[in-house]
């Protein structure tokens, strides 16, 4: 692995780019990962790293820059060694002392369309000596193939290398329409009541299970109805995340409107009111704007912006990558 460009703020966060296959002339095998921090927690409580899966991503979710620029899927190696670059730059022994080290799954790709995925989660722990591991893993909840080996799968595997609360899953749900849901995300792809059943098998928060996370990026158009999601999850095993729609490529080409407003949190109020009161957690995630001009949030994808004639306001300093991923 090469890696061609990188930008970003050491105290917020930074997008790699690399050639993963450095002899293919086409350079499709581009991969993109990130190292975050969440401010004001310090690097040496908490660090976060984001890597790929697939290089794009078949799916081609309307918020995300990702999908529809698929290459094919990663080695179980080419997942490891994103983390290992950015884990060497800083410790270059692999010891890794932070209490909170968080891998999560969700730059490129969806996770369960890759059964190297699993290797890598079983090769992560030995990988580096990295006490305050912990995973994370995001997911459409897609069917068909080998998806449902893969979520079988993924309990062992959570249950072996990752006890004690150090695995985190997450849900992109985005709207309780099931045929906007179908709009969003255009994909085969598990019920509500499918999500709900695997997620009591998948965590047991009495056992010490982080409980499983149900995401939304709320848009005008896209309802969300917390009644809807109480009648499938039961709010013991399930925690609600409210996230903003990020400005991408793919969102502003769909006249997406985010409902929530990052500088403005009244705008979240009435969605946090309406789970709080059917019993949910719910956690407002809410990054700073300099991650959208670094083009490290959720459904950037920095490959994808260079090559779109119309970019979305407050996000994407492109410059600082074209001369070195090109157009």
């Amino acid at each position: 692995m090469k890696v061609i460009a990188e930008y970003g703020n050491e105290d917020l966060a930074k997008v790699y780019v690399a050639e993963m296959r450095e002899h293919d002339p086409s350079r499709k095998h581009l991969v993109e990962f990130v190292e975050s921090l969440q401010p004001p927690i310090p690097r040496d409580k908490k660090w976060v790293l984001i890597v790929s899966s697939m290089f794009g991503c078949p799916v081609k979710c309307k918020m995300c820059d990702a999908g529809g620029d698929f290459a094919g899927r990663m080695t179980a190696e080419e997942i490891i060694s994103q983390i290992d670059h950015v884990v060497r730059r800083r410790f270059p022994d692999g010891r890794v002392p932070i209490p909170k080290f968080k891998i999560q799954f969700a730059r490129m790709g969806e996770p369960a369309l890759n059964p190297a995925v699993i290797d890598a989660l079983r090769t992560l722990p030995g990988a580096f000596d990295a006490p305050g591991l912990h995973v994370s893993l995001s997911t459409i909840a897609p069917t068909g193939g080998t998806t449902e080996d893969f979520f079988e799968k993924l309990i062992e595997v959570k249950d072996e290398f990752y006890p004690d609360g150090r695995f985190q899953l997450q849900f992109s749900i985005h709207t309780t329409d099931a045929a906007k849901r179908d709009e969003l995300i255009p994909a085969r792809k598990w019920s509500l009541a499918q999500i709900a059943a695997y997620g009591e098998r998948f965590s047991s928060p009495e056992d010490g299970d982080k409980k499983v996370t149900l995401n939304f990026a709320p848009a005008d158009g896209y309802p969300i109805d917390a009644k809807v999601v109480r009648e499938h999850f039961d709010p013991s095993r399930f925690v609600i995340k409210l996230t903003p729609l990020n400005p991408t490529v793919r969102s502003h080409e769909e006249s997406l409107r985010s409902t929530i407003d990052p500088f403005d949190r009244t705008t979240s109020e009435h969605l946090v009111d309406a789970f709080a009161e059917q019993g949910f957690d719910v956690i407002l995630s809410i990054g700073q704007p300099e991650e959208n001009l670094i083009g490290s949030n959720c459904g950037q994808f920095v490959q994808r912006a260079l090559k779109a004639s119309a970019r979305p306001e407050k996000g994407y300093e492109l410059e600082h990558y074209l001369n070195k991923v090109g157009a």
